[in-house]
């Protein structure tokens, strides 16, 4: 059957549109963490998600007596603690002699922790909606309704909105800190803005994909697209779309061989473009540089010859 003859099924056109929305924010947001070398930060976000997510569903239902299983209320509550979880790392790491990567393994193990207690609080409690809470932990790509699609593209565009009107000092910040503070930027606010766009672009996968992989789709598609291109546009826009097609091949596979989960098939699509942009992308690739080497290993050797030939 023809990915045209899917698109009839409502179930699949959610699974679809809603997975490659998700890899092209992913993806496009994902790669100033990548640059900035704090692609673990996707991690940390991803398991922050779960307790922010959770406190919403617990503070919907109990203090205010609606529906704790809103998209919105859940991505913000996702977003406000995954922002934390991210900005407490940084302080860890600027203001004491650990490691940024230590600092946010102790983010992570923390605030997941406090996401699995959560959990087993409302799987043991009678909280109303409490069903398929635990769709956050590893995903179910086929409960994504309309509305949770709305949702997604919502809140995406506006990450990439946000990311597009602060390009300037994303860029200065990425690159050159110094020079970003010289000109007046705070840099904890660019950088609170940055992360805050990361963490968004996080979170709205987390019902789809889960936690588990969500970081595979903000780390991969700018491995890979790093690669092919040189420049910051050019390697966020490549990875937005490796993020799309890589989402909607697996979206796309899961539903033809039937029985797979979707977010599984998605990061191997994803994988399987980073290999082939390893292997076969210009300048960068495993074979061009493979191919460099011996080409001036025939240079060198040739020049050795003609050397001892003049002697």
């Amino acid at each position: 059957m023809s990915p045209l003859e899917f698109l009839d099924d409502h179930t699949y056109r959610m699974v679809l549109f809603g997975t490659m929305t998700i890899g092209l924010v992913a993806g496009a947001l994902g790669s100033f963490a990548y640059l900035r070398k704090q692609s673990l930060i996707s991690d940390v976000i991803s398991h922050a998600a779960l307790p922010g997510a959770l406190l919403a569903f617990l503070a919907a239902v109990v203090v205010l007596g609606t529906n704790g299983r809103n998209m919105i209320g859940l991505i913000v509550g996702a977003v406000i603690i995954g922002t934390i979880a991210v900005l407490f790392a940084n302080w860890v790491a600027r203001t004491s002699k650990i490691r940024i990567d230590t600092a946010m393994a102790v983010a992570l193990t923390i605030f997941f922790g406090a996401g699995m207690l959560l959990l087993r609080i409302i799987a043991n409690g009678a909280f109303h909606g409490k069903g398929g809470i635990q769709d956050y932990l590893f995903g179910n790509a086929s409960v994504i309704t309309v509305a949770d699609l709305t949702t997604s593209l919502a809140v995406g565009a506006l990450a990439l909105v946000l990311m597009l009107a602060f390009w300037k000092e994303f860029a200065l910040r990425t690159f050159d800190p110094q020079h970003c503070t010289v000109l007046g930027f705070r840099a904890r606010t660019v950088d609170t803005l940055m992360f805050a766009t990361i963490v968004i672009a996080t979170v709205i996968g987390v019902k789809a994909v889960g936690l588990v992989l969500m970081v595979a789709f903000v780390v991969t598609p700018p491995a890979a697209a790093r690669q092919w291109t040189r420049t910051l546009p050019g390697m966020v826009t490549l990875s937005a779309v490796f993020g799309a097609v890589g989402s909607g091949i697996g979206a796309y596979l899961s539903i033809v061989l039937g029985g797979i989960p979707t977010g599984p098939l998605i990061v191997l699509t994803l994988f399987s473009i980073f290999v082939v942009s390893l292997l076969a992308a210009p300048r960068r690739s495993i074979i061009t540089r493979v191919a460099a080497r011996r080409r001036a290993r025939t240079a060198l050797k040739r020049e050795l010859v003609l050397e001892g030939a003049a002697r």
